[in-house]
C-alpha cells in the first residue's frame, strides 16, 4: 500500500466523482473512504459519499452522511433535498418532506419546489 498524501486524496476525490458518474457507486465509497478517514471534517468528500450510498441503495449510511453534511452546513439546499429523497426511498415521506420544503426554501429551484409540495395541505 502506498502512502497516502493530500494529493492521493485529491485524486482519489476525483476518482470517486467519476466512478459515480460512471455508476460505480460501491467504487466510489472505497476511494472515499480513505479520504474521510484521513480528513473527517472534509464536507465536499462526505457528500459525495452520501450520494454514493445512495446511489448504491444503502439507505442508512446516505442517510447518516447527508445529516453528518448538514449538521455542518444548515443552509447546503441539495444536502436537504438528497436527505429527503434518502428518506423517500426508505418510506419515510413526512419526514422527507420537511426536508424537500427546508431545499426549496433555501434555493427555489422548479425540482426543488415540485418536490415540496407547498401547495398541498399539510
Amino acid at each position: 500500500m502506498h502512502e497516502r498524501t493530500p494529493e492521493t486524496h485529491v485524486i482519489d476525490f476525483r476518482a470517486a466523482e467519476q466512478l459515480l458518474e460512471a455508476r460505480d457507486p460501491r467504487g466510489a465509497v472505497q476511494l472515499l473512504d480513505p479520504v474521510i478517514s484521513a480528513h473527517p471534517e472534509n464536507t465536499a468528500a462526505r457528500l459525495l459519499r452520501a450520494r454514493a450510498f445512495f446511489a448504491a441503495a444503502q439507505l442508512r449510511p446516505a442517510e447518516l452522511e447527508f445529516q453528518i453534511v448538514l449538521e455542518r452546513e444548515p443552509d447546503n439546499a441539495f444536502a436537504h433535498f438528497a436527505l429527503a429523497r434518502t428518506l423517500q426511498r426508505a418510506n419515510r415521506a413526512d419526514e422527507a418532506q420537511r426536508h424537500f420544503r427546508l431545499a426549496a426554501a433555501l434555493d427555489p429551484r422548479p425540482d426543488y419546489l415540485a418536490a415540496a409540495r407547498f401547495d398541498d395541505a399539510g
